[in-house]
């Protein structure tokens, strides 16, 4: 249908016609006028209701098909719903179109009004729904608040970044960069001291003075060379790991509370993270023939284990224990192929039924978590905690 343009059109007449040979748009558009002419009067004829503008351009939609002509016929009304009516019917009185013998079926008299109507309560829904995403809640806002202004609460003490709380506190928890202060402020941790990365200077020893210190390190490697930096400056008490991968600076609350409840002394992280390096360094452990897992591989799980918390991941390991893929838990499926040749396989969180499932459908030879909803019947699949893991017959 070609475009109207007539801001003032209320109904949209449509009409099916068939002629019986081929006609063109003229000889359509021509019929329309020709054949309806004095059929209802001076006041309703369809060229003088042109001109004044209450009758819109007429316009065709047509198509050929085995020799005969098919289309659409669009009228335009700005009359009133009797009127519009009156003329709807006139035209399925045309007989022919041009020379050929013609039927025409009317098949629809729109409301434009009702058309734009039913736009805008959509447009409306849909405006409404985004004003609703984009609105936050007044407890949003006003965490938000608090946490601009927690976060400005930052002071420089002998070129260390600090929270306000860091110089006269009883404790200090040690950080590696600006953005980590600015984090845990945000979260209401005020003792908090940036160290500036690997270059830590003996400044830090100022702020450290007379302190219990806690270091808060990344879940990565940079975080390990910090913490033998510091480790050569000063007395250490305890240490808290992010999660594996993760930075101090984009943990969630509850990410920072629940490792800070987790931290350990300075000698205890660093025998753990020494056996994490030894049993890394050692020969890949093969699990094959569905033989028991051995101690160091048990040691290595439980260490992995203690490092995914919070990450709400899957960790793919292949039959020597060499880690495939790292996935959300959202993509555990049948589907997803870096499951198809997993051996074991650890969970952050608990094993619940569908995931049981679908391991073992996959095959996969050991599912581990720290946790388990209950004990599962599988044909393939062991379904294992860290619990099973320390018992002497596993």
């Amino acid at each position: 249908m070609g475009k109207i343009a007539q801001s003032t059109i209320k109904y949209l007449i449509e009409a099916d016609f068939t002629a019986e040979g081929l006609v063109e748009k003229p000889d359509i558009i021509g019929a329309v006028f020709g054949q309806t002419e004095g059929l209802l009067g001076q006041d309703l004829d369809l060229r003088e209701l042109q001109k004044s503008g209450r009758i819109g351009r007429i316009d065709v939609d047509l198509r050929e098909k085995e020799g005969k002509t098919e289309g659409t016929i669009y009228i335009p009304s700005s009359l009133d719903s009797s009127e519009t009516a009156l003329i709807a019917a006139a035209v399925e009185t045309i007989e022919r179109i041009g020379p050929c013998e013609a039927k025409i079926k009317l098949r629809d008299v729109k409301d434009i009004r009702e058309v734009k109507r039913e736009y805008v309560v959509d447009r409306a829904k849909e405006i409404l729904q985004k004003l609703m995403k984009e609105q936050p809640d007044a407890d949003a806002l006003a965490e938000t608040i608090k946490g601009s202004v927690r976060t400005s609460e930052i002071i420089e003490y002998h070129g260390i970044e600090c929270g306000p709380d860091a110089i006269d506190a009883g404790e200090v928890i040690l950080v590696e960069g600006r953005a980590d202060v600015a984090n845990l402020l945000k979260n209401g941790i005020r003792n908090v001291a940036a160290v500036g990365g690997t270059s830590a200077s003996k400044s830090i020893l100022e702020v450290a003075k007379g302190k219990k210190v806690t270091v808060f390190l990344d879940g990565d490697r940079g975080g390990d060379l910090i913490l033998k930096k510091l480790s050569r400056l000063l007395r250490i008490d305890s240490v808290v790991r992010a999660p594996d991968g993760k930075e101090v600076e984009e943990l969630t609350d509850k990410e920072i509370f629940k490792a800070l409840r987790q931290k350990v002394p300075f000698s205890e992280a660093i025998r753990k993270r020494g056996r994490v390096h030894r049993i890394e360094e050692q020969p890949e452990q093969s699990i094959e023939h569905k033989q028991d897992l051995n101690s160091n591989v048990k040691e290595k799980i439980k260490d992995i284990l203690d490092k995914m918390i919070g990450t709400r991941a899957a960790y793919v390991f292949n039959k020597r224990m060499k880690m495939i893929e790292k996935l959300p838990l959202t993509q555990f499926t049948e589907e997803n192929a870096a499951l198809k040749n997993a051996e074991i396989v650890l969970i952050d969180g608990s094993i619940t039924k569908e995931i049981a499932d679908i391991a073992d459908k996959l095959e996969i030879e050991y599912l581990i978590a720290s946790s388990k909803d209950k004990e599962f019947e599988t044909k393939k699949t062991k379904i294992m905690s860290v619990e099973d893991l320390d018992r002497s017959d596993v």
